[in-house]
């Protein structure tokens, strides 16, 4: 249990209940959990509250997850991480007593509470659209103008820089663009947690950026360069794990989100190209990770105009499937190699007479 999922997935092990506080639960947060192994996902709070149509719930629901919402902050103070428990209909039970209770979620409840929520996302899209307006008169200054920016170790000019962010289906788009990323060899920057996923591919981080609160222990010690996401006014909370694991990091104090930054850090060190995956571009896609307005990203992409490539979604665009001529041309090919190594054997003739031989016969042909 913990009250910040993504802090919790570093425990979680397979079968475990995961016992969380996250009203409006994201997406990557429920593909993380579903990935992770967990059994069922008790819910503190309201896993839909209906500000806007949040499609993590169905994914955990999808996943066949027992899902018990809405059981009150209380359950954070009664259990403790690593208690034996039972979930029974709507009850948590401990040693048989019951400690909450809450609301079963299933596949057609959520649904429908989805609808609902489309309802209301048109006020919720107003009061997005003035905060951005909003932020982005304050933050103009800092983003399009000159950014003080870290020196960096990593030759980044003149070459093509992948940005990679824990986006919606991030890593299927990534297994899309491996071709890209072995062929070209980008420059690897990963934000966050993002860092695991190209580990997992086979693909070494050449830089790591955020605040380091969701990335591994491993993906910090591999060798990548490390820059902490500091706020504005200089204060930088990732320091101290960086500290703390005896690593060197640059400190960056900068508005909005890592992402941004990373993509801002590329276009100043001279990249030829910027190809982003997974990165946040929708307004349902920043509600769900709890942002307000999308200032600091939209000033970011005005700024890098052009060298911007978003490769979201690239896996959804095209799936090849293997055709029947494919497969038959297959077959003929490895046979070319085949026929011309028994044409030099006397053995594979003699062989090959004897075969034709016994066609004839059971044709009539002798």
């Amino acid at each position: 249990m913990d009250r910040r999922t993504k802090n919790l997935l570093a425990r979680l092990r397979p079968g475990d209940i995961a016992v969380i506080d996250h009203e409006d639960i994201d997406l990557v947060a429920c593909e993380s959990l579903v990935g992770a192994g967990a059994r069922a996902v008790v819910n503190a709070s309201r896993s839909i509250s209906g500000r806007y149509p949040n499609p993590g719930p169905l994914r955990l629901c999808r996943a066949g997850l027992y899902v018990l919402d809405e059981v009150g902050a209380r359950v954070m103070d009664v259990l403790r991480d690593g208690d034996l428990i039972e979930l029974e209909g709507n009850a948590i039970k401990r040693r048989g007593e019951v400690v909450g209770t809450g609301r079963v979620q299933t596949l057609a409840s959520i649904e429908r509470e989805l609808g609902r929520a489309r309802d209301g996302l048109a006020r919720e899209l107003d009061a997005f659209v003035s905060n951005t307006i909003e932020y982005a008169r304050r933050e103009k200054a800092a983003i399009l103008g000159d950014l003080s920016l870290p020196p960096l170790r990593t030759r980044i000019a003149e070459r093509h820089v992948l940005v990679v962010v824990r986006g919606r289906d991030y890593k299927d788009d990534l297994r899309a663009i491996a071709s890209y990323i072995e062929e070209v060899r980008p420059v690897l920057i990963a934000v966050d947690g993002a860092a695991d996923a190209l580990l997992e591919l086979g693909f070494a981080p050449d830089i790591v950026v955020g605040d380091m609160d969701s990335v591994s222990d491993d993906a910090l010690r591999h060798g990548c360069e490390l820059v902490v996401h500091a706020y504005p006014d200089g204060r930088a909370p990732g320091m101290e794990r960086v500290r703390r694991l005896g690593l060197e990091a640059a400190t960056c104090p900068a508005p909005g989100m890592s992402e941004d930054l990373a993509m801002l850090l590329a276009y100043e060190n001279g990249a030829e190209l910027i190809v982003a995956v997974g990165a946040h571009s929708s307004v349902e896609e920043f509600l769900d990770k709890g942002r307000p307005g999308m200032a600091s990203t939209f000033l970011t992409r005005l700024k890098v105009g052009s060298l911007l490539v978003d490769a979201k979604g690239v896996s959804k665009l095209y799936r090849g499937q293997m055709r029947g001529g494919y497969l038959v041309l297959l077959i003929i090919a490895a046979l070319v190699p085949l026929a011309v190594a028994a044409a030099a054997s006397d053995l594979a003739r003699q062989i090959l007479r004897l075969v034709v031989m016994r066609l004839k016969l059971a044709l009539g042909l002798l």
